[in-house]
Formats: structure tokens, sequence, C-alpha cells
């Protein structure tokens, strides 16, 4: 009785230290940053080490996608998952057997690494997610869109300033207000576009809409600085000149931050559109300003104008 228990509790243990031991990740998870994905299978008790007896193999809900027989030299690829392939080959042999996929074969759902070696075999489960990352960080995209929103409505101000204090030919203001409205649309359009989760094309098309048509700010801060200017005086071409700079900053920053994921270079994108948007504050300080001392004489320009043509009128009499 004793030998039939003995030989039990001998069996179950051969059995038992027969078993490979694989070790992995219970949750993986992945992002659209990321180019690739790699799903951690180990083996920690290889008697072998010896790729050769080795036999490898991933299933995704039960299917196989991915398989290596080492005594054959074979691999096989499902067709949805052809960019399957070990981590290393290399280190197949001291039990490093994880799978990588690119991030767009690589699916949710849950994964299974199966790892057989001579006659002894064993078995890891995880499950693969979608994280909820973002390309840029929560605050660095309210700050690019307040800044944005800022410009916008400093423009705005300074129209609205410009069209109480001076007259505007009816064909000039109605070509500016529809230049601010169709920026005020695309900036919309794009915002809604670079709120999104993810690093796709439209995050990208979505920061591009908001940074490249802001070109539009540039001939409009020089249209309205012609209306109270005949002559624009220095201070008017030195706040032109920094709006160009901080356009041109921004749009070095985008083109910084579209390949990266995550962004590296978003600060110079957001310096950028801070320098335009003291640029546009300053804009409606001097006009208001400019605007204020002359609430009772006419525009720079005119007050010459206004006595040569009374002379004439008085030499005509």
């Amino acid at each position: 009785m004793w030998l039939l228990v003995a030989s039990v509790l001998l069996g179950a243990l051969r059995a038992g230290s027969a078993k490979l031991i694989l070790t992995g990740t219970d949750v993986v998870e992945k992002n659209d940053c990321n180019e690739t994905v790699v799903l951690p299978c180990y083996v920690t008790n290889l008697r072998k080490n010896n790729e050769t007896v080795m036999f490898v193999t991933w299933k995704k809900e039960g299917k196989v996608i991915f398989s290596f027989h080492g005594g054959r030299n074979e691999f096989y690829r499902d067709g949805d998952f052809s960019s399957a392939k070990l981590f290393s080959r290399a280190d197949l042999a001291k039990g490093v057997a994880s799978l990588v996929l690119t991030t767009r074969q690589a699916t949710v759902g849950n994964y299974s690494c199966e790892v057989t070696e001579s006659n002894t075999e064993g078995e890891t489960k995880m499950e693969l997610r979608q994280s909820s990352g973002s390309w840029f960080l929560l605050v660095e995209r309210a700050i690019i869109i307040s800044l944005l929103c800022i410009v916008i409505i400093l423009c705005a101000a300074q129209l609205t300033v410009i069209a109480l204090k001076y007259d505007i030919e009816s064909q000039k203001k109605v070509c500016i207000i529809v230049a601010v409205v169709i920026l005020a649309v695309v900036a919309g359009v794009g915002t809604a576009l670079f709120v999104q989760d993810g690093y796709t094309a439209l995050n990208q098309a979505g920061l591009g809409l908001i940074v490249v048509p802001a070109v539009i700010l540039v001939p409009l801060q020089y249209f309205m600085f012609g209306i109270v200017f005949d002559s624009l005086p220095h201070t008017t071409l030195a706040l032109i000149g920094l709006k160009i700079l901080g356009y041109i900053i921004a749009v070095v920053g985008f083109a910084l931050c579209v390949p990266a994921c995550p962004p590296l270079h978003a600060s110079v994108l957001i310096a950028g559109l801070a320098i335009m948007a003291t640029a546009s504050l300053l804009s409606l300080v001097y006009v208001f300003i400019m605007g204020s001392r002359m609430k009772d004489h006419p525009r720079p320009g005119k007050a010459v104008e206004e006595p040569l043509n009374d002379a004439k009128g008085v030499m005509l009499e």
C-alpha cells in the first residue's frame, strides 16, 4: 500500500518537474506611438538549450497565428499576422520565445504562448489591450488650442477697435471678416481632429490645420495696420515681423512633431504660437492707444491732404 502511494507521488513529482515553466505578463498594452508590439514569453527551466528540439506556437483566441519548428527549421505565419517573428531567434535556446508583431496587425485579444522541448511543454497566456494614450499630453493639447483661440480672438478684437475708430471701405471690411471666419472654421475642424486619442493621420492633419493656415494672420495684420496708418511706422513693421517669426517657429515645431510620437519638440510649436499671440496682443494695444490719441484727429497723412484741399478750394474761388 505504502509502495503504491509512494509510486503515485513520485510519478506526480516527475510529471510536475517535466513541465516547462513559462513566464510573461498577464496584460500587454499597445499604443499608436509604437511601430511594433512585443508579446513576452520566457522559459525558465530549459534543460537542453537547443532550438533543434524546440517547438514554439503562438495562438490568438485558440487559433494558431505563428509557429516555429526547430528540428525542421520551419516557420508558419497566419495571413493576418504576416509580420509575426521571434523576438530573437539567437536567444530562443536560452528560453526567449517572445513574439513581435507590427502595431497594425497586433489586434487586441487573448494570446497564448506554447513551448515544447523534446517531450516537455508549457504554456502562458496574456491579454493584449489598446491603451488610451494620445499623441500630445493633455496639457500640451490644451495650450496649443488655447493659444490659437487667443490669437483669433485678439485679431477679431483688433478689427473691432479699428472698425469703431476709423472708416473702413466695405470691400476691405468684408475681405477681413471673411478671412477671420475662414481661419476660425479651419481651426475648429483642425481642433476636432487633433484632440482625438492616438497617433494617426487624422491627428497629424488636425495639427496641420491648426498651424499652417495661421499664415493668414500675417497679411491680415498688415491690412489692418494699413487702415490706421497711411505709411506704416517702424513699430508696426516690428510687430508684423514678430508675428512672422512666431509663425516660422510654429511651422518648424509642427514639422518636428509630425514624425515623432510622443512629440519631442512640442515646446517649439507652443513657443511659436505664444510669440504670435504676444504679437497680436501688442498690436491690439498699439492700435487702441494710437486710436485714442488720434480720436479727434485724422489719420496720419490725412492731416496734410485736407489743408491742401482747402487751399485749392480758396484759389479756385
